[in-house]
Parts: structure tokens; C-alpha cells; sequence
């Protein structure tokens, strides 16, 4: 059977004054291939129906456009810089025997050295998963990762969006010694999460109190403390 190689079609988008990393785990294929759809944009979470920047758009009323034009990319970028955000997904590549988003779906997966980022830009304090801790989500890939240099997480806030902390340690640097890096592990913007979303009991306690509540109206309530 031939496999379908899904490369990630982006570099890591990092400043030197980066704080926070957004890490997920790849684009759908057609990012790969380039076959966008007519409201994607060309850029980290561009597709339509992964409602990052919607949700982003929403909390700052950014008025961004959803096309294919280098303005919407631009828009962005402009957005990270300014709020010291940056992108760097876990996944390098992986094989598929179908062509679809799916995290499960994935084959021979090559992971990024997030580590090896975190290393070379010293301002980065705080990672975001976009997803949990399911297999083949980012969470997962990262913990993973970590054992390759005998980092594990610890558990700082068990309520979702699950909170966890680990210790890069330095020995040949001192001031480097003590680095604490936060994980926050946000429900996933993909609308595959609204199912799970719908039995939380915040979800559930929120839209009694209001039936106009959904699960866009969530995502946007739990990303705007750390976007």
C-alpha cells in the first residue's frame, strides 16, 4: 500500500521574545499538498474548521480575514509577535494510509526537538497544547519526548484545561538551573472536541444557566486566560 507522507508544511514560527508556544500536531493533509480551501489561510491553525483564530479573533475583535490572501497571514504574525506567542507543532512528519486529519490515522511519526526550542529561546515560559493527552495528541507526543532527556510533567491543576510544570535543568549554566516551563493543555479547537466538551460538567453547570451557551462560546471562555 503506498503511504501518504504528511509533512508539516511550516517551519516553527519563534522571536527571541517569544513567552508562549502553541503546540499541536499537524495541519490537515491538504496544507501539505496545497490544495486550499477558498476561507483557508496559508499559515499555522489556517484551516477554517479549526477554530483557533476564531476563537483568538473573537477574544481580542481582531476583524481577521479567512482567505488565501498574504494580508491574512500577515494579520497573524502580527498577533503573535505582539502578545509574544509562537508556533511550533510536534509532529516533523508522519505516514498515512488515509488521507485525513486524523491523530490516530498517524504512522512513522517524527517528532520536533521542543526541547531543543525551548533551549535556544530562553524567554519561553509557558507551552500551550492545543488538545489534550489522548493518544497520538500533542500532550501525548510531549510526554513522550520528555523522557528522551529525563524530563517527566507534574501535575499542578487537575481541572481542565489540565495544568502541569516540568524543570529544564542546566548544569553547565547556573542561571538556567531552576527553569520551570508551564503546560497548559486546552481543549482541542478542532471540532472533533465538541462531543467531549458537551459532557463537562462546567459545560453542562454553564449552558443550564444559559441554553444560548455553546461549544464555540466554551472555547473562547477557557482560551482567553492565555491568549
Amino acid at each position: 500500500m503506498v503511504m501518504f507522507l504528511h509533512k508539516h508544511p511550516y517551519q516553527p514560527f519563534i522571536q527571541s521574545d517569544t513567552k508562549k508556544l502553541i503546540v499541536g500536531t499537524l495541519p490537515p493533509p491538504r496544507f501539505t499538498t496545497g490544495d486550499l480551501l477558498e476561507k483557508d489561510v496559508d499559515f499555522c491553525y489556517g484551516s477554517y474548521y479549526n477554530s483557533l483564530w476564531l476563537f483568538i479573533d473573537k477574544i481580542h475583535n481582531l476583524n481577521l480575514r479567512y482567505d488565501n490572501s498574504h494580508k491574512a497571514i500577515d494579520q497573524r504574525k502580527q498577533f503573535l509577535i505582539e502578545h509574544n506567542i509562537g508556533v511550533c507543532d510536534i509532529v516533523e512528519s508522519a505516514e498515512r494510509e488515509k488521507i485525513d486529519a486524523s491523530d490516530l490515522g498517524m504512522k512513522n511519526i517524527k517528532l520536533r526537538d521542543i526541547i531543543g526550542y525551548i533551549k535556544k529561546y530562553p524567554n519561553i515560559e509557558t507551552i500551550l497544547f492545543i488538545g489534550g493527552n489522548s493518544k497520538n495528541g500533542p500532550e501525548y507526543f510531549f510526554r513522550k519526548h520528555l523522557k528522551d532527556y529525563n524530563l517527566k510533567l507534574e501535575l499542578v491543576n487537575n481541572e481542565v484545561p489540565r495544568i502541569h510544570q516540568f524543570k529544564l535543568c542546566h548544569p553547565e549554566l547556573v542561571s538556567e538551573s531552576q527553569r520551570t516551563i508551564k503546560t497548559v493543555s486546552l481543549t482541542s479547537s478542532s471540532g472533533a472536541a465538541n462531543i467531549s466538551i458537551s459532557r463537562l460538567p462546567l459545560y453542562k453547570q454553564l449552558k443550564v444557566k444559559n441554553p444560548d451557551f455553546n461549544t464555540f462560546d466554551f472555547r473562547v471562555m477557557q482560551y482567553s486566560e492565555f491568549f
